[in-house]
C-alpha cells in the first residue's frame, strides 16, 4: 500500500522554519535547573546500597551517607552533563538507514508496555499476548511516521523473564525499524545486547550501529539495583539510554508544577551521573515525564497540568542541548478509542508541534497506558504527518509573495487559472488518509463513513500488507540459542 505522506529529506527534523515554544522565561529555566542541583547535593538521591554504583560514585566525588542515600555536589553534576553525550544514532535491522536522536528531530514510536487490547474481531478489551504485539510490530512496520517500535503490548501469558526477552525478539522478527525496549531484569538487557550483537556480527559493530535504545524507569530520586545494572551495562556496551520516572505530584513529587519538574530533572541528573562514572561520554539522558495526581479522585490526571509541565521540561532541556525523551503525545486517559480519546490524543499530539520532544513513544496507548487500540496508533500516525507538514513552514522569496503576479492580475485578479497556482497548489498541502482539505472528508460526500469506520478499513487494509523480510537462519539460530537459556527462568 502506498504511503500518502509523501517523504522528505529529513522526515524527522523539527527544528527549521518554525520556533519551537518557550512557556517559561529563562530565568525559570535557570532556577529550575538550580534546585534540581540543590535537590541532589542537599536532600540526596537513594541508590540502592552494595551495587558498583556505591565505588563508582564514591570516586566521582559524592558522599554516601547511609541507607543508600547518596549526595551529589554541585561540581559533580556539571561535571557529567558536560561528558554526557547529547546525540545518538539508532540503526535499523540491516544497518542501512538511521535516525538521529537529539534536540533538533522528533521520532514517534507505538507503545509501551500495554497489558491489555482492543481485540479487531469483538471490539472489546482483553489479555494481549505475543501474537498482539507481532501484529502491532507488523502493523506500525508499514506506517510512514512511524520511525521505530517499542513493545506495545506485553505477552501477559509469559511474565517470565523468557517472556521479557521474547518480546524484543518478536519485534526484531516484525520490523526493520529501530526498537526502544526496556525490561525489569537486568540480565535481560544482557541477552537483548547479546541478541542485537548476533543480528550485527558482533558487539563492536552493535556499538558502531546501535539497534536500539534501552529505557530504565526509576522511582523519583530512588535507583533499584536492576536500574543501577541496567545504566551501568548498557553505558559501557555503547547502547543509548533514556532513564526517567514517571512520577505523580501529590503522591512522589510535590503536586506543583516548579516541584513536580525539579524532582523529575533531579532523577534525570542523577542518573547522568553514574552513566558518566560508568562509561564517560555515554548517550545515557535523563527523560522523566512529569504528571500529576488529580485531586478528586487521586488517579493520573490534570490535563493542563501534566501538559504545561511537558512544554516546560522540553525547553528545560533544549536550553541544555538535550535531547527531550517525553513526549506523551499518543497517549489518552479514555477507556476507549472514541470522542474522549479522539479529543485528547488531538490535544497531546498538537502540542507536540510547540515542545519538540526527541521522541513520542506512547501513540496507540488506552486508558492510562493500560489498554492499546490500533484504531488510535493509525489515527496518531495519521496527525503526525500533518506535525511534519508544519515542521516544514514556508518559505517567503519573491516566487512565493507572488508581487509581480499580483500587479499583473491587479487588485481583482483571478489567480485559478494561473500556472503559479498549478505550480503551488500543493506545496503545503496534509495529505490526510482520513481527513480531506474540506475536513472531514465525510463534508466532500465522498463517503458518509464515521471516523472510526475509515480508520478501520484502512486498517483491514494494512493488516493484509506482506509481513518484513525474514531473519537469516544463523541469526535465528543464534537467538533461539541465548533465548534457551532462559527458559523457565522466572
Amino acid at each position: 500500500m502506498a504511503d500518502s505522506q509523501a517523504p522528505v529529506a529529513d522526515p524527522g527534523l523539527h527544528a527549521g522554519p518554525t520556533a519551537a515554544y518557550a512557556g517559561i522565561t529563562t530565568a525559570a529555566v535557570d532556577r529550575i535547573i538550580a534546585a534540581a542541583k540543590q535537590l541532589l547535593s542537599e536532600t540526596g538521591v537513594v541508590f540502592s546500597p552494595g551495587t558498583e554504583a556505591d565505588a563508582l560514585l564514591t570516586a566521582a566525588g559524592c558522599q554516601i551517607v547511609g541507607d543508600g542515600i547518596v549526595r551529589m555536589p554541585v561540581d559533580v553534576i556539571d561535571r557529567a552533563l558536560a561528558r554526557s553525550a547529547k546525540s545518538c544514532t539508532l540503526w535499523n535491522r540491516n544497518g542501512t538507514k538511521a535516525i538521529k536522536i537529539d534536540d533538533k528531530h522528533t521520532w514517534f514510536f507505538p507503545g509501551m508496555t500495554n497489558i491489555a487490547i482492543f481485540d479487531l474481531e469483538t471490539g472489546e478489551p482483553r489479555p494481549s499476548n505475543r501474537a498482539d504485539l507481532a501484529m502491532i510490530t507488523r502493523l506500525a512496520d508499514g506506517l510512514p511516521n512511524i520511525d521505530g517500535v517499542c513493545i506495545s503490548c506485553k505477552d501477559v501469558s509469559r511474565i517470565d523473564q523468557y517472556g521479557e526477552i521474547d518480546e524484543f525478539v518478536c519485534m526484531i522478527e516484525n520490523t526493520t525499524k529501530p526498537l526502544e525496549y526496556l525490561c525489569e531484569h537486568a540480565s535481560s538487557l544482557k541477552a537483548v545486547i547479546d541478541i542485537s550483537a548476533a543480528l550485527r556480527h558482533g558487539h563492536a559493530n552493535l556499538r558502531a550501529k546501535p539497534y536500539f535504545l534501552q529505557i530504565i524507569t526509576p522511582l523519583p530520586l530512588k535507583f533499584a539495583d536492576t536500574h543501577i545494572e541496567q545504566i551501568i551495562m548498557a553505558a559501557r556496551a555503547g547502547i543509548p539510554v533514556s532513564v526517567g520516572t514517571l512520577p505523580i505530584g501529590g503522591a512522589s513529587t510535590p503536586i506543583t508544577l516548579a516541584g513536580g519538574i525539579a524532582h523529575s530533572l533531579a532523577t534525570d541528573f542523577a542518573a547522568m551521573v553514574l552513566a558518566q562514572q560508568a562509561s564517560p561520554g555515554a548517550f545515557c539522558i535523563g527523560s522523566s515525564d512529569v504528571c500529576f495526581m488529580e485531586p478528586a479522585s487521586g488517579a493520573i490526571g490534570s490535563f493542563s497540568q501534566t501538559s504545561i509541565a511537558d512544554l516546560a521540561m522540553c525547553q528545560i532541556r533544549r536550553s541544555m542541548g538535550i535531547p527531550s525523551l517525553t513526549g506523551i503525545a499518543g497517549a489518552t486517559n479514555a477507556r476507549r478509542f472514541n470522542q474522549d480519546a479522539v479529543w485528547e490524543l488531538s490535544s497531546n499530539m498538537m502540542q507536540t508541534f510547540y515542545s519538540r520532544p526527541a521522541t513520542c513513544d506512547y501513540l496507540g496507548s488506552l486508558d492510562q497506558g493500560l489498554t492499546y487500540s490500533a484504531h488510535a496508533l493509525l489515527f496518531c500516525d495519521d496527525v503526525a504527518g500533518l506535525l511534519r507538514r508544519m515542521w516544514e513552514g514556508f518559505e517567503v522569496n519573491d516566487d512565493q509573495l507572488a508581487l509581480g503576479l499580483a500587479n499583473e492580475l491587479g487588485p481583482a485578479g483571478n489567480f485559478l487559472g494561473q500556472k503559479h497556482t498549478a505550480e503551488n497548489c500543493r506545496s503545503q498541502v496534509w495529505n490526510s488518509r482520513y481527513f480531506g482539505a474540506n475536513m472531514p472528508r465525510s463534508n466532500s460526500g465522498a463517503t458518509d463513513a464515521s471516523l472510526f469506520e475509515r480508520i478501520d478499513q484502512d486498517l483491514k487494509q494494512r493488516l493484509k500488507a506482506p509481513p518484513a523480510a525474514d531473519l537469516p537462519q544463523e541469526i535465528v539460530n543464534q537467538i533461539n540459542a541465548i533465548l534457551s537459556e532462559y527458559e523457565g527462568v522466572n
